[in-house]
Order: C-alpha cells, then sequence, then structure tokens
C-alpha cells in the first residue's frame, strides 16, 4: 500500500495508486463496519479535532464516526461560539490548536483555500473536509468507492455529472478523480451553472439532459448551492426541475444498469424525483453515505501511519 500524502488537502495532488490505495483499505474497512464489534486500535492514543466553519450532517457525523471506531480522542470544535467569532484570524486558531498537540485535523471552511493556510501553520495532519468552491476530497473518494463496488472498476467508464458545477467543489474533485483514473467525463447543466475554461479539465459539456445522458453508466447529480449564488441562475426551481431534474423519463437515455448519485442534501423535486432517488435498483445514495464513513477511516488510517513514521522531534 503506497501512501505519501502528510495531508489529504485535495484530489489534485493524488497520484492514481495513491487513489487506489485508500479505495482498497476503504473496502477493508466497509465489512469492518457491517461488524457488530466496530472498535479498532489504528487511531489509538492520537487526537483527531474537527472544526467546522459551515453546517455539515453527513461529513462531520462521519469523521465523527470514523474516528472514534478507530479508537482517536474525538473533539468536535463549536466554531459558532468559538473565538474565531470575537474576531480571532484563521492564523491564531491554528497556532493555539498547534499548541495542544493534536495529530488529526478535520476542516471545512467557507473559503476556498483556508484549508491549506491551516495546514501549513500547523505540524499534525489536515484533512480537507469541504472549502468553498475549491475541493471536497473525501466526497470523491467515496464516490470512486461507491462506482467501483457496482461496477467492478472505477476506469473507462461514461460518467455524467449533472447541475450546478459553476459552484461545487464535489464537482472539481470528482472531475479530478474521474480524470486522473481514466474515465470519460460529462458535464450536463444550464450555461449559467457551467463554469468558465471547464474544457481545460477535458470534459464534454452538454446543457441537454437527454443528449448529455444517452448511455453512460453513471449519473451524478449535484445539489443547487443558493447560499452560494448571488444572481438570478435559474429561472424557477420549477423550470429547473423541468429541464435539469432527473426523473425516469430523463434517466431512460442512460444505460440501463446505470447507477444514480447524489452527494446530498437532497432537494426533491428539484435535482431529483424523490421515488428514483428511493430506487433501490437504480439509487446508490445510501450506499454513498455508508462508503463515507470506510473512506474517511481509511484516509485517517494513512496519514496517522505517515505521522507516526515522521521523527518524533518533528512533532513537537
Amino acid at each position: 500500500m503506497r501512501f505519501d500524502q502528510r495531508h489529504l488537502l485535495g484530489i489534485e495532488p493524488l497520484r492514481p495508486d495513491e487513489i487506489t490505495t485508500i479505495l482498497d483499505l476503504s473496502d477493508q474497512y466497509v465489512d469492518f463496519n457491517r461488524r457488530r464489534d466496530k472498535h479498532a486500535n489504528a487511531l489509538a492514543g492520537l487526537t483527531q479535532i474537527n472544526m467546522f466553519f459551515e453546517n455539515s450532517t453527513r461529513t462531520q457525523a462521519s469523521f465523527e464516526i470514523a474516528g472514534k471506531r478507530l479508537g482517536a480522542d474525538v473533539m468536535n470544535m463549536a466554531m459558532q461560539a468559538s473565538s474565531i467569532k470575537k474576531g480571532e484570524t484563521l492564523i491564531d486558531t491554528a497556532m493555539t490548536l498547534n499548541a495542544m498537540h493534536p495529530d488529526l485535523l478535520v476542516v471545512r471552511h467557507p473559503h476556498s483555500g483556508a484549508v491549506d493556510l491551516l495546514a501549513q501553520k500547523v505540524n499534525c495532519a489536515v484533512l480537507n473536509a469541504g472549502d468553498g468552491r475549491h475541493e471536497h476530497p473525501t466526497q470523491a473518494l467515496l464516490d470512486a468507492l461507491t462506482i467501483r463496488r457496482d461496477k467492478g472498476r472505477i476506469h473507462r467508464l461514461n460518467i455524467a455529472i449533472c447541475g450546478d458545477i459553476a459552484h461545487s467543489r464535489v464537482a472539481r474533485s470528482n472531475i479530478l478523480l474521474l480524470h486522473k483514473m481514466e474515465n470519460r467525463i460529462r458535464l450536463v447543466g444550464p450555461p449559467t451553472l457551467i463554469p468558465s475554461g471547464i474544457d481545460a479539465f477535458g470534459v464534454e459539456v452538454y446543457d441537454n439532459m437527454e443528449e448529455g445522458l444517452k448511455d453512460v453508466d453513471v449519473v451524478m447529480m449535484l445539489r443547487l448551492q443558493k447560499e452560494r449564488m448571488d444572481g438570478g441562475f435559474i429561472p424557477s426551481e420549477r423550470e429547473y426541475y423541468h429541464r435539469y431534474g432527473l426523473d425516469a423519463e430523463k434517466l431512460s437515455h442512460a444505460k440501463e444498469d446505470a447507477i444514480v448519485m447524489h452527494p446530498g442534501p437532497m432537494n426533491r423535486g428539484v435535482e431529483i424525483d424523490g421515488t428514483l432517488a428511493d430506487d433501490i435498483n437504480r439509487s446508490v445514495i445510501q450506499d454513498q453515505v455508508e462508503m463515507g464513513v470506510a473512506v474517511r477511516m481509511a484516509a485517517m488510517d494513512l496519514l496517522a501511519r505517515n505521522l507516526r513514521a515522521r521523527p518524533s522531534e518533528v512533532m513537537v
């Protein structure tokens, strides 16, 4: 198993073999998590701090569960009640935490690049749980694991990513990962939600769902991120659903065994038909949630191994 990273800040720095290493170890943790006894000691004696500057349900809960199942001492910082609200800078917060000698720092932040800045100021391993519009690496990894377990591979598939591409860090991380693993990627959405310069990522762009979904193996829907929108990107939710919301008719253009994904939280009746989202024959949305815990366990396990391999004086 080869994984040389000190932090997990994004998909961009990862080599294909490192991605495979994470997925292979995650597979083992999927089996582990289905056992009655879910206690391991890969992180025993280590301290994990979760810092979420944005609201989160799935990501924060799965990082907390992952850390506890691996034996870490887990602390969730209430950032809304922290000294950040009193005017403390992000750097001062990082220096304060560094003085407490944590081992793993999990950070979600509304500004792109903030997690990378923190990583430069602390001695521990830092995991990016989503920063602005930049990246959300563990989401892309859990999506890859979900696809690989269903399709038997994560290479040379036709994958459509649909919806609000412009505001989505999930889309960016998935594009980077799927491209590294030699897949054909299609982006489908209204022109107002397709970022400029996207052609440089080696993807195909469609503004018609029927054309974009033709013969694809995977349909990955995205949430409309209204909190990041400062203008009229769509005429109305009703019109958006009519043209870009996934329903059975639009899905019929994909392959018969195509799977449906969504990172959550879902806006039913806007991005996806509720009945389709719950269809166990096509939807793997709940599988994605399960894979999230396993992937985060694998990522923290691998980073902890590298942390322990470093000279002790570096950690002081």
